[in-house]
């Protein structure tokens, strides 16, 4: 570091120092996103504290594993995958009829075998999915990937919808995915850590100990809530392996290659790589990994449903997620995940809510009466009484800030090591006068 890299304050080095640090940077976007949750809550007690964090937890986390997924195509690789939801449900789709008991009077009936297995089955069917999509599409320019793969998408949403498919599926293999009603998902299994059996009542030692301390016995938190926050907990993990498993892969000979084809495929394909067969690798890999994120985010809401859950928004979002982070960045694609979660899909609803309730004032029937009306407090009843298609124009605005200002996103000015070895510390360590 040289004298005009020196921080100039204490504070500025304490930033440098967590924006050196991934774990720093995510610990402090977390940080930052409780604050303001309890600033927006803390009026209703700690419950609602507790429970609004759980839930803005939640979705950006499951954002930042379906986010990472992405960044394995788009960053990393340069295909653009806008199927992403598609992959997604057949991920979650698979898990529930391996698990559902073949009995039909519970639901559509599946195959009854054990939830591990469910996982690896919906994770090899998305991959092999991911593999047909992969040989006549990855030939294509990255427009026509991007239309393909959002057909694709649709295919399969629509074909997890009809009854017809559901009845074929029922007649010919004794499984079915309950068409257009969905179908009801495997039991948590987190909550049979806290609850005997997963039932409400009875609790485990470790549930005796958590409700006692936390729980309605104790600080007065919802049962609910604390199990919700071992589902957290579990999330974390996969995130944390997710992350792990892609820096890995990046750094790696194989991940260069991937790199190599983002920038310039007719290069890669010169110096002898056989750049098809990486993109099918890679596809089929990303693949896998979105049905892992369908599995873990849609499988624990106790149903499943092909419309609205698996709408084309759903990738829309994703990519939002990883625009927000810096595509190309791992840590931006977790930072990105749990931004657009919090300050993007939930922060104007609960926003909006608080506002509206310090307001004594009634609302224009229109948007027109609001305007007309010249009071800005009359606004601010329309405009929170109407927050959900006021929350797309929002995003709108941000997404063009953040294109206009910071193209690469918020990570993006990292500069990616591209040599195996990082020379800069070799650099360093010697004052360069032996790399001649």
């Amino acid at each position: 570091m040289t004298d005009r890299d020196e921080p100039t304050s204490a504070t500025r080095a304490l930033w440098n120092a967590v924006q050196e640090s991934s774990l720093g940077v995510v610990l402090l976007t977390l940080g930052l996103i409780y604050v303001a949750a309890t600033l927006l809550t803390f009026t209703n007690g700690l419950n609602s504290v507790v429970g609004l964090m759980r839930t803005l937890t939640f979705l950006g986390l499951v954002y930042a594993l379906s986010a990472l997924a992405l960044n394995l195509h788009w960053g990393y690789t340069g295909l653009f995958n806008i199927g992403v939801a598609g992959f997604m449900a057949v991920g979650v789709y698979t898990m529930g009829i391996v698990v559902r008991p073949p009995d039909p009077a519970f639901g559509p009936p599946g195959l009854g075998l054990p939830l591990p297995v469910g996982i690896v089955a919906g994770m090899a069917v998305a991959a092999l999915i991911g593999f047909f999509a992969a040989l006549p599409a990855l030939r294509l320019r990255a427009d026509y990937l991007a239309i393909v793969t959002l057909g694709l998408s649709e295919i399969i949403r629509l074909t997890l919808q009809s009854a017809t498919f559901d009845t074929f599926l029922r007649e010919t293999f004794n499984v079915g995915t309950g068409g257009g009603g969905g179908m009801g998902m495997p039991r948590n299994p987190v909550r049979e850590l806290f609850l005997v059996d997963g039932q409400a009542g009875t609790p485990t030692a470790l549930g005796e100990l958590v409700f006692g301390t936390l729980g309605q016995d104790g600080l007065g938190i919802s049962n609910n809530i604390l199990i919700g926050w071992g589902y957290i907990f579990v999330l974390a993990a996969f995130v944390v392996a997710f992350y792990v498993i892609l820096e890995r892969l990046g750094k790696s000979p194989f991940g260069r290659i991937l790199k190599a084809i983002r920038e310039d495929e007719l290069v890669a394909d010169s110096l002898g790589k056989n750049v098809d067969l990486i993109k099918i690798k890679v596809f089929m890999i990303g693949c896998a990994l979105m049905g892992l994120a369908g599995i873990l985010w849609f499988g624990s809401q106790g149903n499943v449903s092909p419309t609205p859950q698996f709408m084309p928004l759903l990738t829309f979002y994703i990519f939002v997620a990883v625009i927000i982070g810096g595509s190309g960045s791992n840590t931006g694609a977790v930072v990105g995940g749990i931004v657009f979660a919090a300050v993007l899909f939930e922060g104007p609803r609960r926003v909006g809510s608080v506002v509206r309730d310090t307001i004594d004032a009634p609302t224009p029937n229109s948007f027109a009466d609001a305007l007309a009306s010249l009071d800005p407090v009359a606004f601010l009843a329309f405009a929170t009484d109407n927050i959900a298609p006021l929350q797309f124009v929002f995003l709108g605005i941000v997404l063009i800030f953040i294109m206009h200002r910071r193209p690469d996103g918020l990570l993006g000015h990292r500069i990616e090591t591209a040599a195996a070895v990082d020379l800069s510390e070799r650099s360093r360590s010697n004052g360069g006068d032996g790399d001649e």
